[in-house]
């Protein structure tokens, strides 16, 4: 069988950088931090008090009170980045078979704020009133649900569900929308992911487990991936939304095509509960596996959008498993996390890098890893390679791959090239 070309078609973003795509993008080639004190709660007495929250967001004016009810944050998000990624496809023009077209929109953890406030309710009355929970609490918390609200909204009946692996979940929603159409299961997947975790229970969650940056005194800097003062990373929220769309189907009806993306590779690191393997093991094995999917060499690769998400582990097994896979040609990429600018938005970041990725092909712009000090080098990462610190890059960037790992030992990765009719 014939396996059929996949291209993209729509971004949308909603970002601790922007409120669309391209306010995003823009603020990411300037360097720019999204961190900032938390404001969503009194974070005062929690180790870490700071994060990449989104600014100026008023669902009021965005939901009307009756769909509020029935959306937690995270939802709000990923309604207005698939709004955002479905008005830039034109993916409602008449013509459109709505019936061939899907939504896998995920997330990492899903309505953990609804959760908090119901769970707390019941223990705080609990006792004097007997059970009282809000007919919305199951359906607003479930990660399931943004990809329900969104094929309701436009009447898209495609593929309809979420991949779930922590922080590799929207690179495998990606890839699952990627294989469908290209199996032609579908015309065209709405994908992407969606986080809203800043609040107590995933702040005090992430410090128990010494994950989270605690640098307070200067949060902008605080997400250093690669330094050697690193000291975790920094919670991030939103989402990010593309639109991938069979090739022809795309080119039928005249559509915009931002690129292609030509393979998805996944595999377990089989090690711990939430480190990485510390040779890259799993990590290394999900490149070679896109690699291999979309027919390419290790040399066909420009730049790669790492996962990088600035914790002490993390860091150096990724780059090893860059060293492992791509040998000398390592030195001749050009390797960036954006993390240090938007923060971690755990099942939200694959999507969000994967849009990165896109731009960077798009524009040859390679954006850079932000708060890197040249006497703050960490001895035990591979020499020699360049890792973009503070400053964009232009370069021409044909190929571009994107990593994310998640808790359990989940890895994927997705590759993106220039668009060739």
């Amino acid at each position: 069988m014939e396996l059929k070309r996949v291209v993209i078609t729509g971004l949308g973003a909603i970002t601790p950088l922007g409120h669309d795509v391209e306010s995003t993008w823009a603020a990411a080639v300037e360097g720019k931090s999204g961190a900032g004190p938390i404001t969503h709660f009194d974070a005062s007495k929690f180790k870490t008090q700071f994060a990449c929250e989104v600014k100026d967001f008023n669902a009021a004016e965005r939901f009307d009170r009756k769909k509020l009810r029935q959306l937690d944050l995270y939802a709000q998000y990923a309604l207005v980045a698939a709004e955002q990624a479905v008005e830039d496809a034109k993916l409602t023009d008449e013509g459109i078979n709505r019936q061939r077209v899907g939504v896998i929109v995920t997330a990492g953890i899903g309505g953990l704020h609804t959760f908090e406030e119901e769970a707390g309710y019941f223990a705080i009355h609990g006792e004097e009133q007997g059970p009282k929970y809000n007919p919305f609490f199951i359906p607003k918390m479930i990660a399931d649900i943004a990809a329900g609200h969104i094929s309701m909204q436009y009447g898209f009946h495609g593929p309809n569900y979420v991949t779930l692996s922590a922080c590799a979940s929207s690179n495998h929603a990606i890839i699952d929308s990627f294989n469908l159409i290209r199996l032609g299961k579908a015309d065209a997947i709405v994908t992407g992911g969606a986080e809203a975790a800043i609040f107590p229970a995933g702040v005090g969650g992430f410090n128990s487990m010494h994950a989270l940056s605690t640098r307070n005194d200067d949060p902008t800097k605080a997400s250093r991936p690669f330094s050697g003062s690193r000291d975790g990373f920094v919670m991030g929220e939103g989402a990010a939304v593309l639109v991938l769309e069979e090739y022809e189907h795309a080119v039928a009806r005249g559509a915009k095509i931002y690129a292609e993306i030509v393979g998805g590779g996944m595999s377990a690191d089989a090690h711990h509960i939430t480190a990485t393997h510390p040779e890259g093991l799993g990590a290394m094995l999900s490149m070679r596996n896109a690699l291999e999917d979309a027919g390419m060499q290790p040399e066909d690769i420009d730049y790669i959008n790492a996962h990088g998400t600035s914790t002490p582990v993390g860091d150096v097994s990724e780059l090893k498993a860059v060293v492992g896979v791509f040998g000398e040609h390592a030195k001749k990429l050009n390797i960036s996390s954006t993390k240090s600018m938007t923060g971690h938005l755990l099942g939200a970041t694959g999507a969000l890098e994967a849009i990165f990725s896109v731009k960077a092909v798009q524009n040859d712009i390679v954006p850079p890893t932000i708060n890197h000090e040249d006497d703050d080098v960490d001895p035990n990462l591979p020499e020699g390679l360049n890792l973009t610190f503070n400053k964009a890059q232009e370069r021409t960037v044909n190929a571009a791959l994107s990593n994310v790992f998640g808790f359990g030992g989940h890895n994927a990765t997705i590759i993106v090239k220039k668009y060739k009719a």
